[in-house]
């Protein structure tokens, strides 16, 4: 990092300035900070009490690179290669869906029938980047968990969080969601599982035009995938064990049937954040 002397090139103060100008939408500076941040190798908070100084041209180059791929369109958690969730950052790639806020619901639920100190059975379909799994894991130490995914690049991803956070106690299954755990039970099965329709225009939209498609996207009426975990689930439950999805704001009454039908009992659908219908749990007899 060069000091302000360098005339004609650009400041802190006026990288950030510009690119925030430059990129779309509310989140416009909030994204050229981190970007930023990271092109300089500092914190957010660095940039506000250097805005002085000059970056050098390589630096001041690896910025403009992030900005153009945000530009054209790049989720900013590709770019950055991470994304916080829960209590820690997890590496993202392009072969990852990225995790959301709104999914953090979905382990608080879990949570709240997850007995701390107990030797407890998770499964998680579709892990992705690992975000539930770790975060339950790392919430429930004694638990045993089993992350599940059918995408060999998107374990690889999940095996690496795994190991960057000391989590040893997943096991992470290659698999189209409950066929690697054949006679298995858990005493609780989480996923979020695609579930837009694929004719969704929303698919041509934003972050989601670069996250893979088959994370995304299940039949019709996006509950294609819900419906092979619905019906497989009670043979892969415990007694009294629980099943939670996560699912689009207007999808609840079709996932509680769905689970009704499948003898699970205690249904209901839990909301997010902004009271949207977010997570449907149900739970076999005892």
């Amino acid at each position: 990092m060069n000091d302000s002397s360098h005339s004609g090139a650009a400041t802190v103060a006026r990288l950030l300035a510009d690119a925030a100008a430059r990129l779309p939408g509310d989140e416009a500076r909030a994204e050229a900070e981190r970007l930023l941040a990271h092109a300089l190798g500092v914190s957010s908070t660095w940039l506000y009490s250097h805005g002085e100084d000059v970056p050098d041209s390589v630096r001041a180059g690896d910025f403009e690179r992030l900005l153009l791929g945000r530009l054209a369109g790049e989720p900013v958690a590709y770019l950055l290669g991470e994304r916080g969730f829960w209590r820690f950052d997890l590496q993202v790639t392009p072969a990852t869906l990225i995790p959301r806020p709104e999914t953090e619901r979905l382990v608080e639920l879990a949570l709240e029938r997850l007995p701390a100190g107990r030797a407890l059975r998770i499964a998680d379909l579709g892990t992705g980047t690992g975000a539930i799994a770790l975060a339950l894991a790392h919430e429930r130490p004694q638990a045993q968990v089993v992350a599940v995914d059918v995408s060999e690049p998107a374990l690889a991803v999940a095996r690496a969080n795994a190991g960057l956070l000391g989590l040893a106690r997943v096991e992470f299954r290659h698999g189209d969601w409950l066929a690697p755990l054949a006679g298995e039970r858990f005493d609780l099965i989480a996923s979020n599982p695609p579930y837009i329709a694929d004719d969704d225009a929303h698919l041509q939209q934003g972050d989601l035009r670069f996250e893979p498609r088959s994370a995304l996207a299940s039949g019709h009426d996006g509950l294609d995938a819900i419906r092979v975990i619905v019906a497989d689930a009670p043979d892969h439950l415990a007694p009294g064990g629980w099943l939670l999805i996560e699912h689009g704001w207007e999808q609840g009454g079709a996932v509680r049937e769905l689970m009704l039908a499948a003898g699970l009992q205690q249904v209901e659908t839990a909301t997010d954040w902004e009271q949207r219908d977010r997570v449907t749990l149900g739970r076999l007899p005892q």
